[in-house]
């Protein structure tokens, strides 16, 4: 599974009705909106490969109306509260 995180920066009249909108993309799992100089809206990736992430970035989030650009973050690995717990674990005190 690769994960993906897609800062947007949209036109600003146009920030709700793009986020229902990229809410609706096959292989969008979330959309939040968020207060950054980067970017109005975050969206999550999901997809099984990675010819999968560029069809949902480079094809059906960039024909989207009102985003002036985007920067994509793919992700490596990822940490749960528990693996974080585990790798700062000294053991019993």
């Amino acid at each position: 599974m690769v994960h993906a995180f897609v800062l947007i920066e949209a036109e600003l009249a146009q920030v709700a009705d793009l986020a229902e909108a990229l809410a609706e993309v096959d292989g969008v799992a979330e959309v939040y909106s968020v207060a950054s100089d980067d970017a109005d809206l975050v969206a999550i990736i999901r997809v099984r490969r990675h010819e999968d992430l560029a069809e949902v970035v480079t094809r059906r989030i960039a024909a989207l109306e009102g985003i002036v650009g985007t920067s994509t973050m793919v992700a490596f690995k990822s940490y749960s509260r528990h693996d974080l717990e585990a790798m700062w674990d000294v053991g019993p005190a």
